[in-house]
């Protein structure tokens, strides 16, 4: 409900636009002395002068008497006075104006009705029930809940009507700001957003005092879906108003300009240099800019935050989440026990810490710390929403430490929670697919698209499915149709030359690419996808020069700089030049299993097998499923003479995830290394 005001004052009390008591008396004073006054409805006969001064004594009495605070007695002689003139109509818009602050509602509408009888354009008479009409219909119960029923339309309009009539300029007399800015809440109440915006404009204008104008404004602005003009607005009046730096990053963040918002709130910040919550809301916008120097920069900003006040729960969350973003693992572990520590009933402690020993790819600590909250939140009545952020966490340790059951359970309590979240169905069926029950997983993704047909990942998913269980064919043909059905959309073109180039058919699958490429000429994910191919059709030289043009594009792309170091590693080609490519990757994601891989196979091209055992071990320890990791893990622990280990890791990675291996080859390497074990 809007805030309504006194409107003999107007909106800031400031003096000089305060109405003087002597302009009130010669408001009705006039009428009562001169005779066909305009405004005033003829009569018949006019009151003769014995009346006229009765009723003018009256009205003194009355005024002097409600100054007194006797409200009675003052009532009492309005009374007189409209019964001594029943022609002036301005005693009884003077009466219906002290019931209005009386808040005797009834009894107010009946007098400023009287008045509207004898003048039809009497403008206090017209304020007194426009008021009353918004303040009835902001107290409404529906509006109260957001919501508005036809009466409450109906009170809303009869309230547009009387202060639009109260508002009308006229050379005589001064209009109450009080009453323009209520008939613009009553408009955007109405969502008469365009007829509110004018008036508003004039009042913030006319007044740069009233501190609720810019917000009503944009408000207004906003809802008249003109989100533009708000921003412009606000962009040419905060230099001038700082206050308005705040509304301004608001504004900015409903459109998703993090970097515009987090620059906003550092303006404003520098007027209030020791504000909590702008510091906090800059570094949040901050962390959503994409920028690895801004997440430093929002890190700071939220240590300082923490300084101030530490047991603010958002700002230790951010700050985990900040620390962990600018590569400070450790820290946002620390942090986000902390946040635990301060409240084991807030879910994002937990979730904080999760995403931390995840980075960290500490999966065992991660499933001791999240198996006892999950089982208390489990407990609670209102655990769901608790149980939806980190189940998910949960399952996928489960699943790289190959407790696939687990895994599988644990999706399932998720999904069965948020049953409409195409995410969480995806995370079960992979999980089906790392516990190689392949037809379940195409069974469920099939499910699964008939509830999200658009949603391209659940067809690689079932592609994939399909595919490891024998019907390639099938799997080819869904793709084919999807991509017919999504023209537009670069992902389907991607998935069907994946599928072409893993159907031994890659020379269609870079014709996929190439004709997306030109399609799509901003998408590097065409480019990055078109580079593998061509390296799988031993196309190296042009897959490398694909590779380089991205890398020209996005010098931070950490999976293209990791592809092409690892291409050549392959190949034993220009080693140093593989590891610095590989040095790049990793100083973008340093605890990247497939990125440790990649470097730890360089150098064992390389020969340099100290460095290549120390990588590869940190790799096989984060992909315990992935059977190319394993292998080169072996690979390396056999040159090194560790034959019994070498052999776990084969077997390992005949165990795994079976791409991209030769298992009779691998067969071969595990009899070879039992013939150098000793002999028992």
């Amino acid at each position: 409900m809007w805030r309504l005001y006194d409107t003999r004052c107007l909106l800031w009390n400031n003096s000089p636009m305060q109405f003087a008591l002597s302009a009130a008396f010669l408001l009705v004073l006039t009428p009562l002395v001169a005779a066909g006054q305009a405004g005033r409805t003829a009569q018949p006969s006019m009151p003769v002068p014995e009346k006229a001064a009765e009723a003018y004594n009256q009205y003194l009495r009355a005024r002097m008497l409600e100054d007194a605070g006797d409200v009675e007695g003052a009532i009492a002689a309005y009374k007189k006075a409209i019964l001594a003139d029943p022609t002036a109509a301005d005693i009884p818009a003077d009466l219906a104006t002290l019931y209005l602050r009386e808040s005797r509602a009834n009894e107010a509408i009946a007098a400023a009705e009287q008045s509207l009888k004898i003048a039809p354009n009497n403008r206090d008479g017209h304020r007194v029930l426009g008021t009353i009409y918004a303040s009835m219909a902001g107290r409404a119960p529906d509006r109260q809940r957001g919501g508005q029923n036809s009466g409450t339309q109906q009170t809303l309009a009869r309230a547009v009507e009387h202060l639009e009539k109260a508002v009308e300029p006229s050379p005589n007399a001064v209009v109450d700001p009080n009453l323009r800015a209520m008939l613009a809440q009553v408009h955007m109440a109405m969502s008469n957003y365009d007829k509110a915006i004018p008036i508003l404009v004039d009042l913030v204008k006319q007044e740069p005092g009233w501190q609720q104008g810019p917000g009503l404004l944009v408000e207004a602005y906003s809802g008249a879906g003109r989100g533009a003009d708000a921003v412009a607005w606000l962009e040419e009046a905060a230099p001038g108003n700082p206050q308005l730096y705040t509304m301004l990053a608001d504004f900015y963040g409903r459109e998703r300009r993090w970097a515009d918002a987090a620059n906003a709130y550092e303006q404003a910040l520098r007027r209030s240099p020791r504000s909590f919550d702008l510091r906090v809301r800059m570094a949040s916008s901050l962390l959503n800019t994409g920028s690895r120097a801004d997440v430093v920069k929002a890190r700071d900003a939220l240590r300082e935050a923490v300084g101030m006040r530490g047991t603010d729960e958002r700002a230790l969350f951010l700050l985990s989440q900040a620390e962990r973003r600018a590569g400070e693992r450790e820290a946002a572990e620390t942090t986000a026990r902390r946040l635990i520590e301060l409240n084991a009933k807030n879910p994002r402690g937990y979730y904080a810490l999760a995403e931390a020993l995840e980075e960290q790819r500490r999966l065992q600590p991660l499933v001791e710390a999240l198996e006892p909250a999950v089982a208390t939140f489990r407990s609670a009545t209102d655990g769901g929403n608790a149980l939806v952020m980190l189940l998910p966490h949960l399952g996928f340790a489960y699943q790289e430490l190959g407790q696939n059951d687990k895994a599988i359970s644990t999706f399932e309590e998720a999904r069965k929670l948020s049953p409409d979240d195409p995410a969480l169905a995806g995370y079960v069926i992979q999980a089906h697919l790392a516990a190689k029950n392949y037809g379940v997983a195409a069974d469920l993704a099939r499910a699964a698209r008939g509830r999200n047909p658009k949603d391209l990942r659940l067809v690689r998913l079932e592609a994939q499915a399909l595919r490891r269980a024998g019907k390639g064919a099938q799997a080819l043909t869904l793709l084919e149709e999807v991509a017919r059905a999504q023209p537009s959309e670069p992902e389907a073109h991607i998935m069907l030359a994946q599928g072409y180039v893993e159907a031994n058919r890659a020379p269609q699958g870079v014709k996929v690419l190439q004709d997306a490429q030109a399609k799509f000429p901003g998408e590097t994910s065409v480019t990055f996808q078109l580079a593998a191919a061509l390296d799988k059709q031993k196309r190296f030289s042009e897959s490398e020069a694909q590779f380089l043009q991205l890398i020209a594009k996005e010098p931070d792309n950490a999976p293209a700089l990791n592809y092409l170091g690892y291409m050549l590693a392959e190949r034993g080609e220009r080693l140093d030049e593989s590891v610095q490519y590989l040095k790049r990757a990793l100083a973008i994601d340093p605890e990247n299993g497939s990125y440790l891989d990649s470097i730890g196979w360089a150098y064992f091209k390389d020969g340099k097998l100290d460095l290549a055992l120390d990588n590869l071990k940190r790799a096989a320890d984060r992909l315990m499923a992935n059977s190319v990791v394993q292998s080169h893990y072996a690979d390396v622990l056999f040159k090194l003479g560790k034959y019994d280990e070498a052999i776990d890791a084969w077997n390992r990675a005949l165990s795994g995830d079976g791409d991209e291996i030769d298992r009779n080859d691998i067969d071969k390497k595990i009899r070879a290394a039992r013939q150098k074990l000793p002999k028992r």
